[in-house]
């Protein structure tokens, strides 16, 4: 894919990513070391093992990354509007995202770039929604 800049962008545009299939082993590796809280750690806890929502969007980062919606540009990101996690994921769930562009606008003190805000929508295998968020990220301008 090539490189895609700020006016190859359009709001509206959806784009979805490959999925990926989180385990109780994975589960239990990131909540012991950054989010050591019962429900995360003890896969016997009541109401059952869940993964972390640090690491459900951890998960969401990098299929958007590998995914490469701008090419071999970089998603550097400036911030989050809202971040959001209706249901839990659980072992053996199959997580994809789409991601919509909301808004492109350039960069008021940066002419060379601009500012994009997407809404990435987690969904599991039965398409219910597990995460979403909506950041905005910089995105070059092309170049003169």
């Amino acid at each position: 894919m090539s490189d895609r800049y700020l006016e190859d962008l359009q709001v509206g545009e959806k784009t979805k990513t490959d999925s990926v299939t989180i385990t109780e082993a994975e589960i239990l590796d990131f909540s012991r070391k950054f989010d050591p809280q019962p429900m995360h750690t003890d896969p016997n806890a009541e109401g059952g093992l869940i993964a972390s929502g640090w690491h459900t969007g951890a998960l969401v980062m990098r299929l958007v990354a590998d995914a490469k919606p701008l090419g071999s540009l970089p998603i550097l990101g400036m911030g989050v509007d809202n971040m959001a996690w209706p249901l839990p994921v659980r072992p053996g769930d199959t997580i994809q995202v789409e991601t919509e562009i909301l808004e492109i606008r350039p960069s008021k003190s940066k002419p060379t770039h601009g500012i994009v805000k997407l809404r990435s929508t987690a969904r599991n295998q039965r398409g219910e929604v597990v995460f979403v968020v909506t950041p905005n990220v910089w995105v070059p301008r092309r170049p003169v």
